[in-house]
């Protein structure tokens, strides 16, 4: 870390895991309702799946922003242009996202929509975007704030490519967000927009953020020549782009749209597993050619890691479902959710994590945690990343119940009947989502551990390298 104004990052970073903790209580709350459904009858089921994802979003968005403002920076080579704006906008978003999840669980939402003047226009009530029309402007102030801060601090320093991916990327972030405000009453219309906002995010931009944040961390730990690692990239963010706007079709399926979108979204969607397949390759490319041993391992087994989830869950589990013969019956079953599950984890939530354990000890003035946290840390992913797919294969189980006994055949099952008999699938995946608190909870418990005589080593490894 060599700027002073880097250190705004870390509130960002902090609030992000604590908002994280959140989400997966949340999570851990949603399951159990479906393993008995008198669990907490005073709040219903889509208040605590509200809360579930819009915490999943928010403290997506708090790594991001944190990410930015430790690299553009770094790689500009200047001050950040604006640290007490950065600060101020850091501040206005925790406390509108708080206040946003205390409205969803106090307030029916019916009232909460009146009372936001959702009537002068209409944004709530579709999954994601459920946020309050004063809070939808807030992000979107937000978000100009920080793109406001981030490309001064680009105009005025250095130019790398990948500040200008980065940078970039998070314009379209911002952008891809403004149909949030168009909701028609045309619902062909409505679903057809509103997968600009959800799609483009997860299976376009946002592809880009995370190429880049890989990027970074691959250039810094690794000692690999910039101009390799952006080739990689440049490749990579144009099948990422090519694919993933185009493969938005798959969510067009028997909606109303054109039948023309049933051959591009099954083609283009089948195409989107190859940018994945790319980063596993770029991943250990930059490692076979490391020059230096790195002392934040924990670091590299986040980056290493990403990768080949993110492959799994948006390429792998997405392909399993993105044709649309299989999307005829697999739409709106837990196969979705399986996806939904192990994508966001593999591909986003590990890339915010990779980027939070290496910049982390240098926000606290050391190249690296000492070896015994970094035990700790990679502890908590080795419990992490499997009770992850146990979620993932649990649901992945119900998924393939729903389609049998209620999608197929002349004589399909009622809902509830199909429910009863997936009961052990969701009783395993509240067991695995338990098993992923506690190794979140073990991943923040290293940052409280304290260091040991093997840390003057691993300093010195870093001032030699």
């Amino acid at each position: 870390m060599n700027h002073a104004s880097q250190r705004v990052a870390k509130p960002y970073f902090v609030a992000a895991l604590l908002l994280f903790l959140a989400q997966i209580v949340f999570g851990l709350l949603s399951g159990a309702k479906y393993v008995d459904g008198t669990f907490l009858a005073g709040i219903p089921f889509n208040v605590l799946r509200m809360c579930h994802t819009n915490l999943l979003i928010v403290w997506l968005l708090m790594a991001f922003m944190g990410s930015a403002y430790f690299i553009v920076p770094e790689e500009a080579q200047t001050e950040l242009y604006s640290p007490r704006l950065a600060l101020a906008t850091f501040w206005v978003f925790l406390l509108a996202g708080a206040a946003t999840i205390l409205g969803y669980l106090l307030v029916p939402y019916s009232e909460l929509a009146r009372w936001t003047g959702n009537a002068l226009l209409p944004t709530m009530g579709r999954g994601y975007l459920e946020q309050p029309l004063p809070v939808k402007v807030g992000i979107v102030l937000v978000a100009l704030s920080m793109l406001f801060n981030l490309t001064m601090t680009l105009w005025r320093g250095r130019k790398t490519s990948l500040n200008l991916v980065l940078v970039g990327s998070l314009w379209g972030l911002a952008l891809l967000f403004l149909p949030a405000f168009y909701f028609p009453v045309d619902t062909v219309k409505d679903s057809y927009t509103w997968w600009w906002v959800v799609h483009g995010w997860v299976e376009g931009d946002w592809e880009l953020i995370l190429g880049a944040l890989l990027g970074f961390l691959f250039i810094k730990m690794t000692g690999v020549d910039r101009e390799i690692v952006e080739k990689w990239l440049y490749i990579i963010i144009a099948m990422s782009l090519v694919t993933g706007l185009i493969g938005i079709g798959h969510h067009y399926y028997f909606i109303g749209v054109p039948a023309y979108w049933l051959w591009l979204g099954s083609v283009f969607s089948a195409l989107e597993p190859i940018p994945f397949l790319m980063l596993i390759g770029f991943a250990f490319r930059m490692h076979a050619m490391r020059r230096r041993e790195h002392p934040n391992r924990a670091a590299m087994l986040w980056a290493m890691g990403t990768p080949i989830m993110a492959f799994l869950g948006a390429g792998l589990w997405g392909f399993i479902i993105t044709l649309a013969p299989m999307q005829y019956y697999a739409h709106g079953t837990n196969m979705t959710a399986a996806h939904g599950h192990l994508a966001f984890f593999g591909a986003y939530a590990m890339a915010c994590l990779s980027m939070i354990s290496y910049a982390m000890p240098l926000l606290r003035g050391r190249p690296a945690n000492s070896m015994r946290a970094q035990r700790w840390e990679m502890t908590g992913f080795w419990i992490m990343v499997p009770s992850m797919l146990g979620i993932t294969l649990s649901l992945t189980g119900a998924g393939i119940v729903t389609m049998f006994l209620q999608r197929m055949g002349h004589d399909p099952m009622s809902f509830m009947d199909v429910q009863a008999r997936e009961q052990v699938f969701f009783v395993i995946r509240e067991f695995c989502g338990a098993g992923f608190a506690l190794g979140l909870l073990v991943y923040l418990g290293s940052f409280l551990v304290s260091g040991d005589y093997e840390y003057a080593r691993d300093v010195e490894r870093a001032l030699a390298a």
